[in-house]
């Protein structure tokens, strides 16, 4: 097995730490042409294993021991700034980050990488969890011309669209506006297609024509939030296993405070969080589509 080749060049052995609904297609993506040492603060992503190159280990010094390329996707500023620390006690790491931070975060983080003689990228991703088991996710990439160039073959293997977001924490701007975007146009999915069922449409009907009229986007022909429309979707799996409420309201959070440090009006993104903050309250596990069940209970 190739062992590491230089601060830039990477072997095929990597590391990935964090392996939820997203993280486990992703690592098993890897898995086609590497071995991956991987770890999650929950034991019970291993029952997911279905490839022999995914080797799991019981800590996040286990991982930087044996990979100096090391992707984490997990759910928070905090966390992804605790496991950092703790891989950056190794030097000549490289840490692609594909965690949905603030992009004041990967700031620090880049800074942290620095200063113990490492390396770090912002490669935050979309594309859902149907992207991550297909290799299709979208990635944003916020690193200089050199490392972007070294780090694009390595998610070539996990996605589709890989794009230079400029500087560092470019990747987490565009991700940050793209979230903010999605939640409103989650919300005003549910809200068309619950209007249509509570006046006797038929929802697979009424997603049918808004998905070849001038309504159509991603929440209506690739992640329908009405139950039945589309069989692989959370909306059909009593919206478990997609992407959760309180991630949603976080990626909000994050969005909300740039808007206010940067001067920019997001009145609509404020609603939007506002919405989320109450649906947390008793649905922060369920996918954020679970706002379309909300809305057909509205008086």
């Amino acid at each position: 097995m190739r062992k590491f080749i230089s601060a830039f060049g990477f072997s095929n052995t990597i590391g990935f730490i964090g392996l939820g609904n997203m993280g486990i297609g992703m690592a098993h993506n890897l898995a086609k042409t590497r071995v991956v040492y991987a770890y999650d603060a929950s034991p019970a992503w291993q029952s997911k294993i279905e490839s022999s190159n995914i080797k799991p280990v019981s800590q996040v010094a286990d991982v930087a021991a044996n990979a100096d390329t090391i992707i984490t996707m997990l759910p928070n500023d905090k966390i992804v700034k605790s496991v950092a620390q703790e891989i950056f006690k190794k030097q000549n790491k490289t840490l692609i980050d594909s965690s949905t931070i603030s992009p004041y975060a990967a700031y620090d983080l880049a800074k942290m990488a620095k200063d113990t003689k490492n390396i770090y990228t912002d490669a935050p991703v979309s594309g859902g969890v149907g992207g991550a088991k297909l290799g299709t996710l979208t990635f944003m990439v916020g690193a200089e011309q050199e490392l972007y160039d070294k780090v694009s073959p390595i998610l070539k293997e996990m996605g589709k669209n890989i794009f230079h977001c400029g500087k560092i924490g470019g990747g987490q701007i565009a991700k940050m506006c793209n979230n903010m975007a999605l939640a409103i146009q989650m919300i005003s999915v549910a809200e068309a297609l619950a209007l249509g069922k509570n006046m006797g449409m038929d929802p697979a009907m009424l997603s049918s024509i808004m998905s070849v009229s001038s309504s159509r986007c991603w929440s209506v022909d690739t992640y329908n939030p009405a139950p039945g429309v589309m069989p692989n979707v959370p909306s059909s799996k009593d919206y478990d296993g997609g992407f959760m409420v309180e991630l949603m309201l976080k990626d909000l959070g994050i969005a909300i405070e740039a808007s206010k440090k940067s001067g920019t009006d997001t009145q609509l993104g404020q609603h939007a969080q506002q919405i989320y903050n109450k649906l947390n309250e008793h649905y922060g596990k369920k996918d954020f589509a679970i706002v379309y069940k909300e809305l057909t209970k509205s008086k």
